[in-house]
């Protein structure tokens, strides 16, 4: 789950994201809940939600947010008090520091790399990845399928030239972080930046960047 509330642009809405929409959509609301399922599968795509910011204490947040498990309760409450039988969970950031384990060539690519990615406890993701920096035994930033990235874009998990690809590694620029070059390359992380498994930190990237301790000579 994806959640995004932005006031100024959207009003006071908190806009719950599920899974990607596939083309067709059924919409129904129900007092200031809107749900949107797959008319085929039935399949839960997303919950908008009006005239909660001051109960959960969103009125300065912008983007991306993650709940808490008592924002979490009130969201679940609201949303069952409108008819709906939807249960809303607290989750962490999706994305993480991960340890490249594996690498082989794309079959039907000359740029294209397949990594087996190390992303904390027994999960390891199959990422398909064109980074031009992309080795064995680094550390990067995993974006997780169901993670938003600064662009707004969500990541979902799809293939790349018929390859199934669990989720990104993300550049500096993708990151948008001050400093990262404009060109495409994985953000290779200090050994000491984290524990494989943690959530990433745009602050402690930044810093550094700031530092010189990011290799962008690549």
């Amino acid at each position: 789950m994806i959640a995004v509330y932005n006031q100024a642009a959207e009003g006071d809405i908190l806009m719950l994201t599920f899974a990607p929409s596939t083309g067709r959509q059924n919409v129904e609301t129900k007092d200031n809940v809107t749900v949107v399922t797959d008319p085929e599968s039935g399949d839960l795509l997303a919950v908008n939600i009006a005239g909660l910011a001051d109960e959960l204490g969103l009125t300065d947040e912008a983007g991306q947010i993650f709940l808490t498990d008592e924002q979490a309760a009130i969201v679940t409450k609201t949303i069952k008090a409108a008819g709906f039988d939807i249960q809303v969970e607290a989750e962490p950031s999706k994305m993480v520091v991960g340890l490249v384990e594996e690498m082989t060539e794309h079959p039907d690519s000359d740029h294209l790399h397949v990594t087996k990615v190390d992303v904390g406890g027994d999960e390891r993701l199959q990422i398909v990845s064109g980074s031009p920096n992309m080795t064995t035994g680094i550390k990067v930033v995993v974006a997780q399928p169901g993670s938003m990235m600064p662009s707004g874009e969500i990541i979902w998990p799809g293939a790349l030239r018929g390859v199934p690809s669990a989720g990104m590694i993300a550049s500096g620029r993708e990151l948008k972080l001050e400093g990262a070059p404009d060109k495409p390359g994985a953000l290779v992380l200090p050994d000491d930046f984290g524990p494989v498994g943690e959530a990433f930190s745009f602050e402690k990237a930044k810093d550094l960047y700031n530092d010189g301790r990011i290799d962008t000579d690549y």
